[in-house]
């Protein structure tokens, strides 16, 4: 059975920095990324990662800002934050998909992790 469990994450200013954190196990082979969900909207996408770590694809508006990297002898996904914006303040969400492929659409991921919220202020 695939887990993922997070961490991190908080409540800072605008154009400070924040990570989260996604341990994952039970997973062979998997794509990951990041998800988030603001209020009364659907979850939009941040960003996949290749199972290998090697591949990584950004939604426009966190390019440049958000960086995502995996550490698969701790087996965790980590996704640094910098420069935050209001905008960026959602519940962001861990997922995995089977197979090492990225991908966009939050349909294409059977595994979901809890939300962790990240909170900016102007």
């Amino acid at each position: 059975q695939v887990q993922l469990l997070v961490s991190g994450g908080g409540s800072v200013q605008a154009g400070e920095s924040l990570d989260v954190s996604c341990r994952f196990s039970g997973c062979n082979r998997c794509a990951m990324g990041w998800f988030r969900q603001a209020p009364g909207r659907e979850p939009e996408f941040v960003v996949s990662i290749t199972a290998n770590g090697e591949w990584a694809e950004y939604a426009a508006s966190v390019r440049g800002r958000f960086s995502a990297y995996r550490d698969n002898d701790k087996n965790t996904v980590i996704l640094e934050m910098d420069n935050l914006k209001p905008e960026d303040t959602a519940v962001y969400l861990c997922v995995a998909k089977d197979g090492s492929g990225m991908e966009q659409r939050a349909s294409a991921y059977a595994y979901w992790s809890q939300g962790i919220q990240v909170t900016v202020s102007p």
